[in-house]
């Protein structure tokens, strides 16, 4: 079966065409604005330094991390990780010039959302006071902004939707180990959320061009969390565990996720320059997934690009997970560093395994 993203781009416009013929009309789908949002309290290596056995050399030495915000101060029912995708979505919103009522879908990509259910996604759309729409949570981690970004696509690309609102937002300091025991986790994570519109174009030249979807289940367990869930609930947690041995903190074996990620990467970025006719020295810009500096700094090196063509703000706030790349591209919007028609490139490793691209042409 052809279906449109498996056209290359030269092919898109004719395909378009020939659909206006049947009894429905595919369209492209655009970023129409970008909004983020961090909380005010900066954690430095410093700070971590006296609550745990650790140091700023050797924090940046590893990741290049400097500081990252942690929400401080919840209030008592707040849902912070609805509430930052609120406010990034209300600045998207109001860049996209597009009134919040003439949404047709909320995305919603998380890891740590407010309760195990509902998802976050509806708090969003009763936050904002949106009419009924659809909301979505998507649960693919540190991939999961990019997996968002390809269900909006789709449901925009086949007609369903005009107006989709995608929101990646992680409250990760609530659920981190600040001991010694945890700082090979710990020092890594921040909290945030970042937003973006998409809406319908009938430019096939510009917009989404494609989006490039992985998973690999039998390493699920490298980089997990395993409980409380369903499977092992805090009662069972606490009774058959020692306290040195905690398994509701994240787990990461860093060093096999450090080697499969720098794989991954390559292998979608390569993917999805292939699939839409470019060639590295096409990209005007990549955002990678905000995990660790020097994976990004592999793969700059590797595809032989200049510090103008990537954005990285892992420095400034760690890894926030399915926050991060609208964090960045949001940022990188912000200082000018997109323009129209240039190439920009997303990718994402993280839990699942799991990896995504994206092709954009501004």
């Amino acid at each position: 079966m052809i279906t449109y993203s498996s056209l290359l781009n030269d092919d898109k416009l004719s395909y378009i065409r020939m659909m206006t013929n049947t009894k429905f009309m595919l369209y492209t789908s655009k970023i129409a604005g970008l909004g983020s949002y961090v909380p005010e309290n900066i954690v430095t290596n410093d700070e971590l330094s006296k609550r745990m056995d650790t140091n700023d050399k050797w924090i940046t030495e590893r990741t290049g991390i400097k500081e990252r915000r942690h929400i401080k101060d919840r209030a008592e029912g707040e849902t912070p990780v609805a509430s930052m995708g609120v406010k990034a979505a209300k600045i998207a919103l109001e860049r996209a010039q597009i009134d919040k009522n003439d949404i047709d879908l909320i995305v919603f990509a998380t890891l740590s959302p407010d309760y195990y259910f509902p998802g976050s996604g509806v708090i969003v759309q009763d936050l904002l006071d949106i009419k009924t729409v659809p909301a979505l949570d998507i649960r693919n981690q540190c991939s999961g902004f990019v997996y968002g970004l390809s269900v909006a696509d789709q449901f925009i690309k086949t007609g369903m939707y005009k107006n989709v609102l995608l929101i990646g937002s992680e409250n990760h300091s609530g659920g981190l180990d600040m001991t010694t025991r945890g700082r090979g986790v710990s020092v890594l994570f921040g909290d945030g959320a970042g937003a973006a519109v998409l809406t319908r174009s009938k430019d096939p030249q510009k917009g989404i061009l494609s989006t490039h979807l992985h998973s690999q289940g039998k390493h699920a367990l490298e980089l997990s969390l395993k409980g409380p869930s369903t499977n092992h609930w805090v009662p069972e947690i606490i009774a058959e565990n020692p306290q040195e041995d905690i398994p509701y903190y994240p787990y990461m074996n860093g060093q096999f996720v450090f080697k499969n990620a720098i794989r991954r990467f390559s292998e979608v970025i390569e993917e999805g320059l292939s699939a839409n006719k470019l060639s590295k020295e096409d990209i005007d810009l990549f955002i990678p997934h905000q995990a660790n500096l020097r994976i990004a700094e592999y793969i700059q090196k590797k595809f032989a690009l200049s510090d103008d063509q990537v954005y990285n703000n892992i420095q400034k706030y760690g890894n926030t997970t399915a926050a991060s790349i609208p964090i960045a591209l949001t940022e990188a919007w912000e200082r000018d560093k997109v323009h129209e028609g240039d190439h920009v490139v997303l990718a994402a490793f993280g839990s699942g395994f799991t990896w995504a691209s994206a092709v954009i042409r501004w």
